[in-house]
């Protein structure tokens, strides 16, 4: 067989116990949705507990703050490789299996950063976690795998509500269990919901063989290959790229409007507000539920729109507490939108690589989220916040026009446009 029949092999094999959930409303139980939506945003929640960390790292380990920023660059960077590395494994090996050996690392790097006597062994141990706790885009596409095609956008979409939700909320857990415990405490108690997810989804899951059975570096070179295979991938990359970096410019700076006057927060009242942006998880199943509709190109483009007002309304509400929550509740329902319709594209390209198509998309908007971050911290400095919610203005719109340009493209190119 050849390598390109064994990389486009068909839908994988399932357990009885697969095909017997199969009969279940959506071809999914209901309780199988809610724990691969709880344990994808447990474990993504990993890569942002440290940023409300960062004043009191600096205090123990005597540090700058520079140096005590690198911890969350590690962190990225570590999730990144993880991406490129381990994600794509979710294609040529046994997907549950997969997911135990993941766990247990992150537990023990968890663990270790739990218990670090200097700062060094914090970063190798944050780096580690970071990259194992792409476990979250893995059960992402394995649910999409689970999934009957006329109810995959929303069984991804309530799955992707409880990634996102875990996002969301990381920083407020954090905030507060640093607060009541210590900074330690926050590692040490995730190591135990790892070790505990890794348990209850061994158990859970159903056996999903490997959809590909060619080496290794094939399989990391058929993800590349993916890109110029399936121009929508790296068009729906793009997109996602420009708004989760204007994501990523407002809840990294808005920590600095929030902490000056007139609000004068505290490390745990940041974190609180956190919670407002929780509130746009909410929207996840129903952009599932447009995906399944076939609405996915125009409610892709009200998405731009709605980010686009949204950083507006955060510009003029500098002043108003209520403003900003409004804004980022709007940021935060727009961001994820648009996350969900472009998985639920993406994986209608190929069934037998999804974990491949899943590891090039996170990979491309999350760069667009590490800049997004970097420069709207430059901006905040150059400008304020004024010159932080223009730039975020600016990469919705910027992708608005892109997505102007959708279907000249497919017709040029004579491929398919989301619907």
């Amino acid at each position: 067989m050849s390598q390109t029949t064994e990389l486009r092999s068909s839908e994988p094999r399932t357990s009885h116990r697969a095909a017997t959930s199969a009969r279940a409303p959506h071809g999914v139980p209901g309780w199988l949705v809610a724990l691969l939506a709880v344990a994808s945003g447990m474990t993504v929640a990993n890569l942002y507990y440290a940023q409300p960390l960062l004043s009191s790292l600096r205090d123990v380990f005597h540090i700058t703050t520079a140096t005590a920023g690198v911890l969350i660059t590690l962190t990225q960077v570590g999730y990144v490789i993880g991406m490129l590395f381990l994600v794509p494994l979710g294609d040529r090996l046994e997907k549950r299996s997969l997911i135990t050996a993941l766990l247990t690392v992150t537990t023990l790097a968890l663990v270790a950063a739990g218990f670090a006597t200097g700062f060094p062994m914090l970063l190798v141990a944050s780096l580690i976690s970071g990259a194992t706790s792409v476990v979250a885009q893995i059960l992402v596409p394995f649910a999409a795998s689970l999934a009957p095609d006329h109810a995959r956008g929303r069984i991804v979409g309530r799955v992707m509500s409880g990634l996102l939700t875990g996002i969301l909320l990381s920083r407020t857990v954090s905030s507060l269990v640093s607060d009541i415990a210590g900074w330690r405490v926050v590692y040490l108690g995730s190591a135990v919901l790892m070790a505990v997810l890794a348990v209850a989804l061994r158990a859970a899951l159903p056996k999903h063989a490997p959809t590909t059975t060619v080496p290794y570096h094939h399989v990391l070179r058929s993800t590349v290959a993916l890109v110029r295979t399936h121009p929508v991938l790296l068009r729906r990359g793009l997109y996602q790229a420009a708004m989760f970096g204007g994501f990523s410019a407002f809840w990294t700076t808005v920590s600095y409007v929030l902490t000056s006057s007139p609000f004068n927060y505290s490390p745990v009242g940041v974190g609180i507000f956190a919670l407002v942006g929780a509130a746009g998880a909410a929207i996840a199943p129903l952009a599932g539920h447009w995906a399944d509709r076939k609405l996915v190109r125009p409610m892709t483009g009200v998405a731009f729109a709605v980010a686009a007002v949204a950083f507006a309304v955060a510009g003029f509400g500098q002043h108003s507490i209520v403003l900003l929550a409004l804004a980022a509740i709007a940021i935060d329902m727009a961001v994820q939108t648009t996350l969900i319709l472009g998985q639920h594209t993406i994986y209608q390209l190929d069934a037998s690589a999804r974990a491949r198509l899943n590891s090039a998309f996170i990979a491309t908007f999350f760069l667009g989220g590490a800049l997004g971050s970097q420069v709207g911290s430059m901006a905040y400095r150059a400008g304020g916040w004024g010159a932080v919610s223009a730039f975020g203005s600016a990469l919705p719109l910027l992708a608005l026009l892109y997505w102007l340009t959708e279907r000249r493209a497919a017709e040029r190119k004579a491929v398919p446009v989301s619907e």
